[in-house]
């Protein structure tokens, strides 16, 4: 307060004489702006210090795909020897560069997996068309389901959760991509048969679970409803 005080009053000195008077009374409010202006500084830089989640945090970040902070674990801990593993040994022979060069690779983008996951990935998309399509329904019965949270593998090894970033097939929300098939137009229902077929060895039919073929509109075909005319329809006949 008493440095906010002392720059009013350095401030003041600076003003021609004849807006002294005016900027005299407004001096008490003055003062106690700038007081406010710092402790909201002092509040932000705390939150920031804590990394308290703000309406700024994507889901990236607020952990929906896992922590990005290492966490020991018993394959991965400060006892456990560095070594390139074969896969990364066999991508660097192939592309015949240096088992360093992989890895660093590997290791900058999030989408290559360098921990074991269950037969089955499951990928649910939670970006805002599934979001608003009520993916948080599909999320909740799969974890029910399955008995894991985003980020954990059942202890039988057959299925890893996660949340993704837009998997592209906006118009079919909700989805979720599982291993290489994506599986559109998703209920809570639709999604605890899937797990029960694949837990049975069968391969659920990818695509919309709602009876619609493809992304075709829900309510039908508004356009490109009959064959295409084929080259030169529509074109001046003198060109």
């Amino acid at each position: 307060m008493l440095r906010l005080t002392l720059f009013t009053e350095i401030a003041l000195d600076r003003l021609p004489a004849s807006t002294v008077p005016f900027f005299i009374s407004l001096k008490p409010n003055l003062v106690f702006l700038l007081s406010c202006i710092s402790l909201l500084l002092v509040f932000f830089s705390w939150l920031q210090a804590r990394q308290v989640r703000t309406l700024h945090r994507s889901a990236a970040r607020a952990g929906a795909g896992g922590i990005f902070v290492h966490r020991d674990t018993p394959d991965n801990n400060p006892d456990t020897p560095f070594e390139f593993t074969e896969e990364n040994k066999k991508v660097a022979e192939v592309l015949e560069v240096a088992p360093m060069r992989v890895y660093e690779v590997a290791t900058f983008y999030t989408m290559f997996l360098r921990q074991p996951v269950g037969k089955f990935f499951i990928q649910i998309c939670t970006t805002t068309p599934c979001m608003l399509c009520n993916s948080d329904s599909i999320l909740e019965a799969i974890q029910n389901k399955l008995g894991i949270k985003v980020g954990e593998t059942t202890p039988d090894k057959m299925f890893t959760l996660i949340e993704v970033e837009c998997l592209g097939a906006c118009v079919n929300a909700p989805m979720v991509q599982i291993n290489d098939n994506y599986y559109e137009d998703l209920t809570p229902k639709d999604i605890e048969d899937i797990i029960d077929e694949l837990k049975a060895g069968r391969v659920p039919l990818p695509g919309p679970r709602g009876g619609r073929f493809s992304c075709e509109p829900a309510g039908g075909l508004t356009s490109l409803t009959e064959p295409p005319k084929g080259p030169g329809f529509g074109v001046r006949a003198d060109l």
